[in-house]
Protein backbone atom coordinates (compact mmCIF):
# COMPACT_ATOMS: atom_id res chain seq x y z
CA UNK A 1 0.00 0.00 0.00
CA UNK A 2 2.81 2.39 0.88
CA UNK A 3 4.53 1.64 -2.46
CA UNK A 4 1.33 2.61 -4.30
CA UNK A 5 1.56 6.11 -2.88
CA UNK A 6 5.10 6.78 -4.12
CA UNK A 7 5.73 9.14 -6.98
CA UNK A 8 6.81 6.24 -9.19
CA UNK A 9 3.50 4.44 -8.72
CA UNK A 10 1.58 7.60 -9.65
CA UNK A 11 3.61 8.06 -12.81
CA UNK A 12 3.01 4.44 -13.79
CA UNK A 13 -0.75 4.85 -13.25
CA UNK A 14 -0.68 8.01 -15.37
CA UNK A 15 1.30 6.20 -18.07
CA UNK A 16 -1.15 3.27 -18.04
CA UNK A 17 -3.98 5.78 -18.44
CA UNK A 18 -2.17 7.38 -21.38
CA UNK A 19 -1.74 3.92 -22.89
CA UNK A 20 -5.48 3.41 -22.57
CA UNK A 21 -6.17 6.73 -24.29
CA UNK A 22 -3.78 5.76 -27.07
CA UNK A 23 -5.57 2.44 -27.46
CA UNK A 24 -8.94 4.19 -27.71
CA UNK A 25 -7.46 6.69 -30.20
CA UNK A 26 -6.03 3.95 -32.42
CA UNK A 27 -9.24 1.95 -32.52
CA UNK A 28 -11.44 5.05 -32.92
CA UNK A 29 -9.22 6.30 -35.75
CA UNK A 30 -9.52 3.01 -37.62
CA UNK A 31 -13.30 2.89 -37.14
CA UNK A 32 -13.82 6.54 -38.03
CA UNK A 33 -11.56 6.24 -41.03
CA UNK A 34 -13.70 3.49 -42.45
CA UNK A 35 -16.96 5.33 -41.60
CA UNK A 36 -16.06 8.95 -42.28
CA UNK A 37 -12.96 9.59 -44.37
CA UNK A 38 -12.81 13.30 -43.51
CA UNK A 39 -13.15 12.82 -39.72
CA UNK A 40 -10.67 9.94 -39.79
CA UNK A 41 -8.17 12.18 -41.57
CA UNK A 42 -8.22 14.63 -38.66
CA UNK A 43 -7.47 11.89 -36.13
CA UNK A 44 -4.76 10.44 -38.37
CA UNK A 45 -2.85 13.72 -38.56
CA UNK A 46 0.84 12.87 -37.95
CA UNK A 47 1.22 15.57 -35.29
CA UNK A 48 -1.31 13.74 -33.06
CA UNK A 49 0.84 10.62 -33.18
CA UNK A 50 4.12 12.48 -32.75
CA UNK A 51 2.89 14.41 -29.70
CA UNK A 52 1.39 11.24 -28.20
CA UNK A 53 4.68 9.41 -28.75
CA UNK A 54 6.55 12.26 -27.06
CA UNK A 55 4.32 11.99 -23.97
CA UNK A 56 4.69 8.20 -23.96
CA UNK A 57 8.49 8.50 -24.14
CA UNK A 58 8.69 11.07 -21.34
CA UNK A 59 6.38 9.10 -19.04
CA UNK A 60 8.14 5.87 -19.96
CA UNK A 61 11.63 7.17 -19.20
CA UNK A 62 10.57 8.86 -15.97
CA UNK A 63 8.23 6.15 -14.67
CA UNK A 64 10.16 3.07 -15.72
CA UNK A 65 13.54 4.66 -14.93
CA UNK A 66 12.41 5.69 -11.46
CA UNK A 67 11.13 2.16 -10.93
CA UNK A 68 14.55 0.68 -11.66
CA UNK A 69 16.09 3.10 -9.17
CA UNK A 70 13.40 2.40 -6.53
CA UNK A 71 13.07 -1.37 -6.70
CA UNK A 72 16.04 -2.45 -8.84
CA UNK A 73 14.09 -4.71 -11.21
CA UNK A 74 14.99 -4.25 -14.88
CA UNK A 75 12.24 -6.44 -16.38
CA UNK A 76 9.46 -3.80 -16.25
CA UNK A 77 11.73 -1.24 -17.91
CA UNK A 78 12.81 -3.74 -20.56
CA UNK A 79 9.21 -4.70 -21.38
CA UNK A 80 8.13 -1.05 -21.41
CA UNK A 81 11.04 -0.14 -23.68
CA UNK A 82 10.02 -2.88 -26.10
CA UNK A 83 6.52 -1.40 -26.19
CA UNK A 84 7.91 2.08 -26.86
CA UNK A 85 10.03 0.66 -29.66
CA UNK A 86 7.07 -1.05 -31.30
CA UNK A 87 5.07 2.18 -31.04
CA UNK A 88 7.92 4.23 -32.52
CA UNK A 89 8.33 1.71 -35.32
CA UNK A 90 4.62 1.99 -36.13
CA UNK A 91 5.10 5.75 -36.64
CA UNK A 92 7.42 5.01 -39.56
CA UNK A 93 4.81 2.98 -41.48
CA UNK A 94 2.08 4.13 -43.84
CA UNK A 95 -1.18 4.44 -41.92
CA UNK A 96 -3.31 1.35 -42.56
CA UNK A 97 -4.87 -1.51 -40.59
CA UNK A 98 -1.49 -3.16 -39.97
CA UNK A 99 -0.12 0.05 -38.47
CA UNK A 100 -3.05 0.07 -36.05
CA UNK A 101 -2.22 -3.51 -35.05
CA UNK A 102 1.42 -2.55 -34.41
CA UNK A 103 0.42 0.56 -32.45
CA UNK A 104 -2.07 -1.31 -30.27
CA UNK A 105 0.46 -4.09 -29.67
CA UNK A 106 3.10 -1.54 -28.62
CA UNK A 107 0.65 0.25 -26.32
CA UNK A 108 -0.36 -3.00 -24.63
CA UNK A 109 3.28 -4.05 -24.14
CA UNK A 110 4.12 -0.62 -22.70
CA UNK A 111 1.11 -0.74 -20.35
CA UNK A 112 2.25 -4.19 -19.19
CA UNK A 113 5.71 -2.78 -18.41
CA UNK A 114 4.18 0.07 -16.39
CA UNK A 115 1.86 -2.32 -14.56
CA UNK A 116 4.76 -4.61 -13.65
CA UNK A 117 6.72 -1.54 -12.55
CA UNK A 118 3.83 -0.34 -10.38
CA UNK A 119 3.45 -3.76 -8.76
CA UNK A 120 7.20 -4.10 -8.10
CA UNK A 121 7.46 -0.88 -6.05
CA UNK A 122 8.24 -1.85 -2.47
Amino acid sequence: MLGEMTRGGSIDRLAIGLSGLCLVHCIASAVLLTMLASAGGLLLDPIVHEVGMMFALVLGVVGLGRGVLDHGFMLPAAIGSLGLGVMAGALTLEHDALTTVYSVTGVLILALGHDLNRRAVI
